[in-house]
């Protein structure tokens, strides 16, 4: 083989090595920052995986916040609460300070691990109610309930909402 060629072939497969390397290294630090996003009846039922319920694995768990749940002690920044999906409730602990939508009966996220059958929150996501609608898009609905003859209590509660 020539000598020029042989050269050659050693650059293509150093390159195909070293993307191959690349590859592997940029999936590896990926998989690790991953947060899967799991309901509470989820984890209790062990769908969620091992590692999540062993506390090995940072998730996300989703849900809304069971009405009468929150506790806070009085000069403390730790809060307890529960996360419901409407088959089963998990207690959660967060530290630190929450979100202004953050209310009970309301849609939450929250990221972090399973520590002795609690979730040991890291951060919390409180999401704003799912009924809202801006006002423009409840008409243009309106409009479209009356040419589909759906009944006018469904579009007038969809147009307050």
């Amino acid at each position: 083989m020539n000598p020029t060629r042989k050269r050659r072939l050693w650059y293509v497969l150093a390159l195909v090595v070293a993307a191959g390397i690349a590859t592997a290294l940029v999936a590896y630090a990926l998989q690790r920052n991953v947060a899967y996003l799991y309901t509470p009846s989820e984890v209790l039922t062990g769908k969620a995986g091992d590692a999540v319920s062993s506390g090995q694995a940072r998730f996300r768990l989703g849900g809304m916040v069971q009405g009468g749940s929150f506790k806070r002690a009085t000069g403390s920044m730790e809060a307890h609460f529960s996360v419901d999906d409407g088959d089963a409730q998990m207690p959660v602990v967060y530290t630190g300070i929450l979100p202004d939508l953050f209310r009970e009966k309301q849609a939450v996220i929250a990221t972090g691990r399973m520590r002795g059958g609690t979730f040991v929150a890291e951060e919390v996501l409180a999401k704003h109610d799912e009924t809202y609608m801006p006002k423009e898009v409840a008409d243009k609905m309106g409009i479209a309930h009356r040419k589909h003859d759906v009944p006018a209590d469904a579009a007038a509660a969809q147009a307050t909402q």
